[in-house]
């Protein structure tokens, strides 16, 4: 579902952690109950559990959502004497402040900072692991290469090919294994006045890891680790995938005919005299760690451990456990039927929409929002609502794409183009030439008037193709569109197209004045003045019958004069200019009629003279937002009718 980067942050982020946790949880168990198979098992499975770590983000993003319910919903809604409806979400939009207040937008700023933590973190762990593979291969290069028959012998006995790589590092430093394409071994510069026993044994134990090709699980680890790295479970799973792993490689030594008590002798003298390099420990894997030091040899001079490796069929099912594992956790999404940061009235009003499938009352619920100015707030309804038709009509049903497309219009009002275009896109696709179709691919058709006039145009031969009864708007963009490109008998033909085939609709008059305008421009002064006129007797007729229907809800409401004050304004909004009317140079004024409560906020707002093309809607955003000094008779505050005018105009 389409969403602002902080839901994401917050959704996705949470999610992650808590399948990583449940995986490492897992992997725990399956250790446990492999407690008396052999140290190579085990290893097993801490890697297939940290391969799925890494690849649980991604699978999590491109495999196709399995929803569950995360909060129980009444089945007997309807029982309700009173159900919450758009009402309250004005009333909630209203009471909510036009600008949060800091402490309030920090706390909701949360799921960013933590993604940020996050990321900071997994950087500077991956950071290390990049500086220990330039401390390997300068090490490397600068290194003397050992050449010694007892190399050659070593990786025989272990079935290995012999050209790998040993190399002689600085004095003091722990023998370790590297590389995942290239494998080597470093020893310490005092390697040459070793033993042959000691030497073959050094080299018996990172030949060991290289054949088991622990230097590539190293870094999987590892790389999984940077990721996971605030997750003490992720830390634990990492020391056991250690243990597991040295202790595997002993039993590969053991099982070549090494004797177990000369093993462990040279294994506790190298630990005592040498340490492991800090610059390349990241990346390289270490014969011995003193805090695993005295488990590992225990477990050597035990005559009783299993220490057969697990074959190639024992691989192959971990490898396909884990991946029937991941795959339910990375499609297990969260369905939350009522979002935990939104009002109790809100949440209570996407329970029992949901509950009754009744997507057109969140619809009505996003208006009222919107015209307070609550656009975070109408998204949530608007995505709750879209996923009601999924749920009920399907995604493929007209529904669904009247879905898309409220969501876009909010996108579009919050001049979030881009993520509009998308929707809108998306909408198209789904209604193909359907009627419904025809706003949203006006709306793409605006947008392509930037950049490619003729996609605009093809964009709007769709929409009236799509919508043949009301061709209207299409006519009308494309007048707008060949006026702009100074073809001024096609802008007027399609003008006069336009008013012939929706003479009487609602958006006559906004093409009737976009038409005025453009005869102007045309110096045809006398044409534009007749169409003004009727335009603004369309207008006029349109105003009278708002205050009609108006008189009996502001019957009782005080009007100036007669010892009733004016109200007085105190705070003002400006209204924002559409991108629809920037387009089309579209200009005048909007007059919205209003009472000013005693609490000094505009309440009831209706437009009796509007403009068309987004601009009404704007101005009753902006005057929801409006405060008043209220009106008095007799020194008390009182509810008094008043009428406001917004200009829009042209720089």
């Amino acid at each position: 579902m389409p969403g602002s980067f902080e839901q994401f942050n917050d959704s996705f982020l949470v999610a992650v952690a808590l399948k990583s946790a449940a995986v490492l949880a897992i992997a725990c168990v399956f250790s446990l109950a492999f407690r008396r198979r052999s140290a190579a098992e085990r290893h097993l499975v801490w890697t297939a559990a940290f391969a799925a770590l890494l690849a649980l983000p991604l699978l999590s993003l491109a495999v196709p959502a399995w929803q569950i319910p995360t909060r129980f919903t009444p089945g007997v809604v309807f029982r309700m004497a009173a159900t919450p409806s758009a009402d309250a979400v004005l009333a909630t939009a209203r009471s909510a402040s036009p600008m949060p207040a800091p402490a309030h937008r920090a706390a909701r700023d949360w799921p960013r900072w933590l993604a940020i933590l996050w990321g900071a973190g997994t950087a500077v762990s991956l950071l290390q692991l990049l500086v220990a593979w330039i401390a390997i291969a300068r090490t490397r290069r600068r290194g003397r290469r050992v050449a010694d028959p007892e190399i050659a012998a070593c990786a025989g006995t272990l079935g290995m090919n012999a050209d790998v790589a040993v190399v002689e590092a600085r004095q003091g430093v722990m023998p370790a294994a590297c590389g995942v394409l290239r494998p080597a071994v470093f020893v310490p510069a005092e390697a040459a006045g070793w033993s042959r026993e000691r030497l073959r044994i050094v080299l018996l134990h990172e030949f060991a890891h290289i054949r088991r090709r622990d230097p590539a699980t190293h870094v999987l680890a590892r790389v999984a680790l940077s990721l996971y790295w605030w997750n003490p479970l992720a830390w634990f799973a990492w020391r056991a995938f250690l243990k597991e792993r040295e202790r595997a490689a002993d039993d590969l030594v053991l099982n070549t005919g090494a004797r177990a008590s000369d093993y462990a002798g040279h294994l506790l003298e190298i630990a005592r005299t040498l340490q492991a390099a800090p610059a390349i420990g990241w990346a390289a894997i270490g014969m011995a760690r003193r805090s695993q030091l005295e488990g590992r040899l225990i477990a050597i001079l035990n005559d009783g451990l299993r220490r057969k490796g697990p074959g190639r069929a024992y691989v192959w099912a971990a490898a396909l456990a884990a991946i029937v594992l991941i795959l339910p956790f990375a499609a297990l999404r969260a369905q939350d039927n009522a979002p935990a940061d939104v009002p109790a009235d809100v949440a209570a009003t996407i329970r029992a929409a949901t509950a009754q499938n009744n997507y057109q009352m969140l619809d009505n619920a996003a208006s009222a929002a919107v015209a307070f100015g609550q656009f975070d707030l109408a998204h949530t309804l608007l995505t709750s609502a879209l996923e009601i038709r999924q749920q009920a009509k399907g995604e493929q049903s007209p529904e669904y794409g009247v879905g898309l497309i409220n969501l876009g219009d909010l996108e579009r009002g919050r001049r979030n183009f881009d993520q509009a275009t998308t929707l809108y896109t998306k909408a198209v696709a789904v209604l193909a030439n359907r009627p419904e179709a025809a706003p949203a691919l006006v709306h793409l058709a605006t947008e392509a008037m930037k950049t490619s006039p003729e996609q605009a145009m093809d964009y709007l031969r769709q929409a009236q193709l799509a919508d043949a009864s009301h061709p209207g708007p299409a006519l009308m963009w494309m007048a707008v569109i060949r006026d702009r490109q100074n073809n001024s008998e096609e802008a007027d033909s399609l003008f006069k197209q336009a008013l012939a085939a929706d003479p009487n609709a609602a958006k006559a008059a906004t093409t009737m004045e976009l038409y005025s305008f453009f005869l102007n421009r045309q110096g045809r002064k006398d044409e534009a003045a007749a169409v003004k006129e009727q335009s603004a007797a369309f207008r006029k007729s349109e105003g009278e019958r708002t205050k009609t229907m108006r008189q009996a809800s502001i019957a009782t409401v005080l009007h100036v004069g007669d010892g009733v004050t004016a109200p007085s304004l105190l705070y003002k909004v400006e209204p924002a200019y559409t991108e629809e009317a920037r387009l089309a140079r579209y200009q005048g004024t909007v007059v919205v009629a209003t009472v000013v409560g005693v609490d000094g906020a505009a309440q009831q707002l209706q437009v009796i003279r509007g403009l068309g093309l987004g601009l009404d809607e704007k101005a009753l955003q902006a005057i929801a937002q409006w405060k008043f000094k209220p009106g008095t008779k007799d020194g008390q505050p009182v509810p008094v009718y008043a009428t406001i005018e917004v200009n829009f105009r042209l720089l």
